[in-house]
């Protein structure tokens, strides 16, 4: 029985345990042991040694006790040896069968048996073993569930395991009733349901009907939480906290109906320190409060205890919940006191030590200051800090005179000496007595009066432009017996030199100058600088304004409204004018077709530095915009302002013609015809066309010329596209060659644009390629070569080849595709399925589609490589070298040989990585002086491709290691027994 004890008493003189609380006597022949505080108890018997465990730890400063701990015996009895039942019942209707477990402790888990051992009846939405009670449900009997039925019990307790089953009760089944009927829940879990934060909750529900309920799950008061894990009659909340409070409801439903049931689960708490005490030392005879508050709920209790006994008011020491408070402290009262805060689901404990002192007034910790220097016409103060309990009355004199309170003399209720417009006749030795009834003591120091510090050449204030140069100055005067030093302030704050960015720097090196030097100012500089001269005695400041001036600040609020068109009405309020009157205001705008912002045309042209509003012209309709305004002045142009918000332009006729008139590659006689929406037409850049926007296609066959709006298929206003098919539909199709297409504008409520670029249309190629070659290069990628086609045998331009390749037993119609482009005649083919046949041909391609397929050729790709990683990796360091070691790969028959390892070493996570090869399965890696870390990927190589990777860290300081490869199997259990000793553990650790 290990005793967990914290904090003080520091120096453990004695420990001992308390049982239900009565101290154990530990005697040398009894079953009790004490060894390092622990308890062990032999032969442990649930008569006399079940109960309420506390350990004591004592020394000269006082006693503390642990929390409580339950010691509680483990046991499973036999369930009961009277014959069960046996169940009729018609088959189609729900059955439960009662477990009735026997007595027991702690909890079990339950399984039901069918016929004999071990034919356990599987867990599925028509079954249900309840593990709150043991039950069995089912939903719907069928002529299968015929037979004898066990409830099989398990209890585990630590890695003991003891399992009992009951007598069996036999099913039979009355013919089939074949009617449907609605949902009825039979397992239905509490209507309120406790459970602690943080641990994991389980509601039940099962229905029985026809056909087999599905069950749901609703919180009604809240969301579904992500700590969910539904699996139809289980409802699991994982680390369940105050959030998942509230009522739940369970659903049954099936097509004759539905039943609900509803329960709330309610969150508890063990209580949990919110403040705690610390140890104390306070004077003798002064006021002390100590103060300890929990959070938990139920809302917990409080208690003191004092050297592990509890504690009440009485005299000077009032108790109340949290708080203790004591009336002029006695020695006495010097202990170990704990703050307990309990609830029905735990204790926690707070300690800490009391020392009351009671000491003669001592400056050896705190002495008066041996030499006071303190400036001509200044201030001084003299603390006086003895070590006193109770606290010291103070006295002081100056040489032999006695100092009182006056207009220049303040001594303070702390003992501490100020004196004021110090003179040179205030020179002279100064002496604190202190004093209580413990005894006396006193320190004397010598004050020394310095000439003052004064200021003899101020800074002065400045106007300067952003960009310029500045030297502020400040001379000073001081007592030549000490030194000076300058400081500088922007604003009040202190400047870090250091930290200026170079904008700042001392002007002189010499003692009694601290010019400040200010380089390339900007806005931000502007401000008071205050230059302060100071000794270790006093100081002098003095302070100047500099205004720095600069291009205007961003407007803001900038506002559009009176949208139209091609032109909008802008308003902002004015920004900053940072010294220097805005001459001019600038707007600029972006859209969605580029993300750089343009300055816009604008009604004034040039805008005034008092204008706040603006029209806005020129714009593109129907398109989206954000605009910004900047201010200029003499000096430039300034930030610019937030974004308006984003606004679209009102429709109009399309500006800007479709583009990109393309066809081809449909299938045999199909024409396919293609065009892009261009950037007038839509706000999103061609993204779809305009409302009741509409395309007029132009058809032209060798020289004859065909009008047609609104072909047969063309509908809706987002098309870019035309089919026709067959094309012999299309009038004036006819010899082969080429032939033209134009698109005209868009066609539209406001009016019709301008006419795109023709587009030509020729016919697929008529020739294949030939010589095709496939070499399968890894397990998963092919290289492909051919013969080209002569471009004398493709009308229009040639745009590439295709390589179609398919997997033996395929259709071709199935296969995978790769296109290359221009005249290349060469691919490399990624994707592919380790040691598999594959056939591949090519066809060259056109605008029109693809012209007929080469003779196909065959190539089976490699086997793949070894799935297994080197393992047994390990390394050791010799000077500048590591050697990495690991243990060799072997292929499997279904795997690629083994060629090398390929190892990537990176110094770190930011360090670019480097690839190192080796034949065997060791490498030697160079390596910096100052190398203390490294990772190492390692993996086999060779024809199949590279395998899965080892990873891992190197560290220099740990000598030679190795990291073990898990093997996948889990360590066998091992039940020893004995009758002579047994340690027993308890349910809750021991702390304070």
């Amino acid at each position: 029985m290990p005793s967990a004890m914290q904090g003080p008493p520091r120096h453990r003189e004695g420990s001992g345990w308390k049982m239900n609380g009565t101290d154990i006597e530990v005697e040398p022949d009894s079953r009790y042991r004490l060894v390092a505080g622990d308890l062990v108890i032999s032969n442990p018997m649930k008569a006399k040694d079940a109960g309420s465990y506390q350990c004591l730890a004592s020394n000269s400063r006082g006693t503390v006790v642990s929390r409580e701990a339950s010691l509680r015996f483990g046991f499973l009895q036999e369930f009961s040896a009277e014959e069960r039942d046996p169940v009729r019942i018609t088959e189609g209707w729900g059955v439960m069968f009662a477990c009735s477990p026997p007595p027991h402790y702690p909890g079990l888990s339950y399984r039901w048996l069918l016929n004999e051992f071990p034919n356990f009846i599987p867990a599925d939405g028509r079954r249900f073993v309840s593990q709150t009670t043991g039950n069995l449900y089912i939903a719907k009997t069928e002529a299968s569930d015929l037979g004898n039925y066990s409830c099989f019990a398990t209890s585990h307790i630590d890695f003991i395991t003891k399992s009992v089953f009951s007598k069996f009760s036999r099913l039979s089944l009355a013919a089939e009733d074949a009617r449907q009927f609605a949902p009825s829940i039979k397992a239905r879990f509490p209507a309120d349901t406790y459970a602690l934060a943080g641990q994991a909750v389980t509601l039940e529900c099962f229905a029985f009907g026809n056909p087999v309920p599905q069950i749901k799950w609703r919180k009604l008061d809240g969301s579904q939480s992500s700590k969910w894990i539904g699996s139809e009659p289980l409802l699991q909340i994982q680390d369940v906290g105050f959030e998942d409070e509230g009522t739940y409801e369970c659903e049954a439903e099936n097509i004759k109906g539905r039943d609900t049931h509803q329960g709330r689960i309610i969150i508890q708490a063990q209580p949990e320190w919110l403040k705690v005490i610390s140890d104390t030392e306070a004077d003798i005879g002064s006021d002390l409060r100590w103060s300890c508050a929990a959070a938990g709920k139920p809302r917990p209790t409080v208690r003191w205890l004092r050297d592990g006994q509890p504690l009440s008011s009485q005299n000077r020491i009032e108790v109340s919940g949290g708080e203790l408070r004591f009336s002029k402290l006695v020695l006495e009262d010097s202990g170990m006191y704990q703050c307990v805060a309990e609830n029905k689901h735990g204790t926690v404990y707070a300690s800490a030590e009391l020392t009351v002192q009671a000491l003669a007034p001592d400056f050896r910790l705190s002495p008066v200051k041996r030499l006071i220097p303190a400036a001509r016409s200044g201030k001084v103060i003299i603390p006086c800090q003895p070590r006193a309990a109770p606290k010291a009355t103070v006295l002081w004199t100056k040489g032999t005179e006695l100092l009182v309170n006056s207009s220049r003399v303040t001594i303070t209720a702390d003992g501490t000496l100020i004196l004021q417009n110090i003179s040179k006749s205030d020179e002279g030795k100064y002496t604190c007595f202190a004093e209580n009834f413990m005894g006396k003591a006193n320190s004397t120091g010598i004050l020394s009066v310095r000439d003052a510090t004064k200021i003899t050449l101020a800074p002065s204030s400045a106007d300067i432009n952003v960009g310029e140069n500045l030297t502020l100055q400040c001379h000073a005067s001081h007592d030549p017996t000490m030194d000076l030093t300058f400081t500088w302030a922007l604003d009040d704050f202190p400047i870090d030199f250091d930290k200026s960015e170079g904008h700042y720097r001392r002007a002189s090196v010499k003692e009694a100058i601290g010019d400040l030097s200010i380089s390339n100012a900007q806005l931000r500089h502007s401000g008071r600088y205050t230059c302060t001269a100071q000794t270790v005695v006093d100081s002098a400041s003095e302070s100047a304004t500099l205004t720095v001036r600069g291009p205007p600040g961003p407007p803001g609020g900038v506002v559009v409204r009176d949208i139209s068109d091609t032109s909008v009405q802008l308003s902002w309020s004015r920004g900053f004018d940072n010294h220097s009157p805005i001459a001019r205001y600038l707007i600029e705008a972006r859209t969605l077709l580029s993300s750089k912002w343009k300055q816009m045309r604008t009604n004034p042209v040039n805008i005034e530095g008092n204008a706040e509003t603006a029209q806005v012209v020129n714009l593109i309709p129907w398109m989206d915009y954000e605009f910004r305004v900047l201010a200029s002045n003499i000096l430039g142009v300034g930030e610019p302002s937030l974004p308006s918000s984003k606004i679209r332009t009102k429709e109009a006729a399309p500006t800007v013609a479709p583009s990109g008139l393309g066809g081809g590659g449909g299938a045999p006689n199909e024409l396919i015809i293609n065009w892009t929406v261009s950037a007038g037409w839509g706000p999103r850049g061609g993204a779809r066309a305009i409302p009741s926007g509409k395309s007029l296609l132009q058809l032209r066959f060798c020289g004859a010329k065909l009008g047609q709006k609104n072909p047969p298929g063309f509908v809706g206003n987002d098309r870019t596209s035309l089919h026709f098919n067959p094309w012999q539909q299309v009038p004036g199709f006819g010899s082969a060659g080429s032939c033209w297409f134009d698109l005209s504008p868009a066609v539209c409520p406001q009016g019709e644009g301008a006419a795109g670029q023709p587009f030509v249309w020729c016919p697929k190629p008529k020739v294949a390629p030939y010589r095709v070659v496939a070499k399968s290069v890894l397990s998963s990628e092919m290289d492909v070569s051919w013969e080209p086609v002569e471009q004398g045998d493709v009308t229009g331009v040639l745009l590439g080849y295709e390589i179609r390749y398919w997997k033996d037993g395929d259709k071709e119609e199935a296969a995978d595709r790769v296109r290359t482009a221009g005249l290349v005649t060469s691919a490399h083919v990624t994707g592919l399925n380790p040691n598999t046949n594959y056939h591949v041909s090519v066809r060259a391609y056109n605008r029109a589609g693809t012209g007929p397929p080469s003779a196909s050729t065959n190539v089976t790709t490699t086997r793949p490589p070894p799935k297994r990683p080197p393992g047994n990796i390990s390394w050791t360091f010799s000077g500048s070298t590591v050697t990495i070691k690991w243990d060799p790969v072997v292929a499997r028959a279904d795997e690629s040989a083994v060629t090398g390892y390929k190892m990537l070493y990176r110094q770190d996570s930011h360090s670019a990585p480097t690839l190192y090869l080796a034949s065997k399965s060791r490498i030697d890696i160079p390596v910096p002086e100052d190398f203390t870390h490294a990772f190492v990927q390692i993996r086999v190589t060779g024809p199949g491709g590279d395998g899965t990777p080892a990873e891992v860290h190197i560290l220099r300081n740990s000598g030679t290691s190795m990291m073990v490869e898990d093997s996948g199997t889990r360590p066998q259990a091992v039940v020893i027994t004995t009758n002579s000793l047994l340690m027993v553990a308890l349910i809750s650790s021991l702390e304070l």
